[in-house]
């Protein structure tokens, strides 16, 4: 039998949202709390929504270079399980935002090429897990939801020490192919499952969770 790959729904904005992802199998829903994104939410509105995710889906805040006033803003209000780091935090900064945080620490590393993957090494000995993204083009205004992928191929031999998940470009149509291909065990979808920025389709969200777990053969 395959084992069963976890599934991120991250850029939740709605109620509907949140029901959707929660009652397609998610195993995580995502909260982006930074300006520039369309799928920004407010501490208040994050509040409201994790409120209705279900008992067993991990709550995440994502987060971008974030001083400790946000930090401690989102943490006091809203009852989050993971805290995603999507800027340029170096390895210092993900230990002091765990140990002030006192929740475990999603770090997200760009992939363009080779030179990139020796990053992971480094996230890997402070993170508690890594969320593996394509980098983002030059001049993007996001870190991530860019509807980008990668060379899957630059992961594909490489062994973990931590969790890690797989994000990037991934839609319904080619999950399958990236989990048979890297061996992810967890992937990560935004823009890969919209009817517009920020907001999902149910159907999309289906699609995509019902594809993880179908085995390709490459």
């Amino acid at each position: 039998m395959t084992p069963e790959v976890r599934v991120k729904i991250c850029g939740l904005t709605r109620p509907e949202d949140v029901s959707a992802a929660a009652e397609a199998g998610a195993a995580y829903a995502g909260f982006v709390f930074f300006p520039k994104s369309p799928r920004n939410v407010t501490i208040e509105t994050a509040r409201d929504l994790a409120v209705d995710v279900p008992v067993g889906v991990a709550k995440v805040a994502l987060v971008v270079n974030a001083d400790d006033a946000l930090l401690d803003a989102i943490t006091g209000a809203v009852p989050i399980d993971i805290v995603q780091l999507h800027g340029a935090e170096t390895p210092e900064r993900v230990a002091e935002i765990r140990a002030r945080t006192g929740l475990p620490v999603m770090k997200a590393v760009g992939v363009a090429d080779a030179e990139d993957v020796a990053a992971l090494d480094l996230y890997e000995e402070v993170a508690d897990q890594i969320l593996v993204d394509a980098k983002p083009p030059k001049n993007a205004e996001l870190p991530g939801g860019n509807g980008v992928a990668f060379d899957w191929r630059l992961i594909s031999a490489r062994r973990w020490s931590k969790p890690w998940m797989l994000a990037g470009g991934l839609i319904p149509d080619n999950v399958a192919e990236a989990i048979a291909l890297t061996g992810a065990k967890q992937v990560d979808v935004s823009s890969g499952v919209e009817a517009s920025p920020g907001i999902k389709d149910a159907g999309l969200v289906r699609d995509f969770i019902e594809a993880t777990r179908v085995p390709v053969r490459l």
